[in-house]
């Protein structure tokens, strides 16, 4: 399995930018996993922050990006967009795409989003927010 992930850059604050993750090797085909943005900033733990279903391509975001970035898929292009809008300087990461065993938790209306084991990881793509 392999996923790309492309589109990060440097923008100043309130600026935009669309992540792409392209994805191939799924076993059973791009169509049928739950594909989910990651993010690690320096010093941080990995974190997720959006993701969307297989199938009817229901879309989840925690707090902290929510009414901000806006996740898609285009199942004939095996790719997912993260578009981010409204950056800030606390969005600055190593943006991640992941397939599969993404679980979606909702506590105390806390939306947190996690990945179960190590596999299907792209390799990242680095967004710095910065005037």
């Amino acid at each position: 399995v392999q996923l790309q992930a492309s589109g990060g850059g440097t923008v100043q604050p309130g600026g935009s930018l669309r992540l792409s993750c392209v994805v191939s090797g799924l076993r059973f085909g791009f169509n049928n996993y739950a594909i989910g943005w990651f993010r690690q900033a320096p010093g941080r733990e990995r974190e997720g922050i959006s993701c969307i279903t297989a199938g009817d391509g229901s879309t989840y975001y925690t707090n902290s990006v929510k009414g901000r970035f806006a996740i898609s898929r285009d199942n004939a292009k095996n790719t997912v967009y993260l578009q981010m809008n409204s950056l800030k300087p606390e969005d600055t990461a190593v943006y991640y795409c992941t397939a599969d065993d993404i679980d979606v938790t909702l506590r105390n209306s806390i939306l947190t989003i996690t990945k179960k084991g190590d596999d299907n990881w792209g390799q990242g793509t680095l967004v710095t927010v910065s005037s």
